[in-house]
């Protein structure tokens, strides 16, 4: 751990989990997703959320997030970019007329647009790549012989307990999704609550401004 500057690495790992553990737009999507279509689909999602953390990442080894800490063109489009993401996802599931839920939704094209939807969710969200420029150099020591490395570590290690927690999302939302399956009519209303509730993500984060 010398070798590469992390610091204080038994507090950071308290802090991942509790930040983990604190709902947000990624809690909802998992658990919306395998409400919907599963506990495959679910675990697509969270795989695709942790996907976009890994590009946060290296996005904040490399300095690139530190774009967005100073230029407010480059915050914008890409908080733009997320919002509109959000909520046209959101649009589609309020106003989907789909009446079935079938096992076969979760397989091939259905994993995958979880994955990828996760994915973009995460990426597109300017907030998470503050976060993550500002965050993970708090442990590590820029004196160090691999400081970046350190970063790496770091960042995987918060995506590892968030993986964890999202795995354990995923499958309360499968049960979710076994009780929608014999109650077709309260699946319908889930969707028009849940498109409702990512819409309103969408317009939050449209409306976010840079700390």
């Amino acid at each position: 751990m010398a070798t590469f500057g992390i610091q204080h690495y038994d507090a950071f790992l308290i802090a991942s989990i509790a930040l983990n553990l604190t709902p947000g737009l990624d809690t909802f999507y998992i658990l919306t997703r395998s409400g919907r279509e599963g506990h495959a689909a679910g675990m697509a999602a969270a795989l695709g959320i942790n996907a976009g953390c890994i590009v946060h990442t290296l996005a904040a080894v490399l300095g690139i997030s530190a774009i967005l800490t100073t230029s407010a063109f480059a915050f914008s489009v890409l908080k733009y970019l997320g919002a509109a993401y959000l909520m046209w996802i959101g649009a589609r599931m309020v106003f989907s007329r789909s009446t079935t839920r079938q096992p076969t939704e979760t397989k091939g094209k259905g994993l995958a647009a979880a994955f990828r939807q996760g994915m973009l969710t995460n990426v597109l969200n300017p907030k998470v790549a503050l976060f993550f420029l500002a965050f993970l150099p708090q442990f590590v020591s820029m004196h160090a012989m691999h400081p970046q490395l350190g970063l790496v570590l770091l960042g995987l290690s918060f995506i590892g307990t968030g993986l964890a927690w999202s795995s354990v999302l995923a499958l309360m939302g499968g049960r979710i999704h076994r009780l929608l399956l014999a109650r077709p009519q309260l699946g319908r209303w889930m969707d028009r609550l849940c498109g409702t509730i990512l819409l309103a993500f969408g317009v939050k984060l449209a409306l976010q401004q840079r700390s």
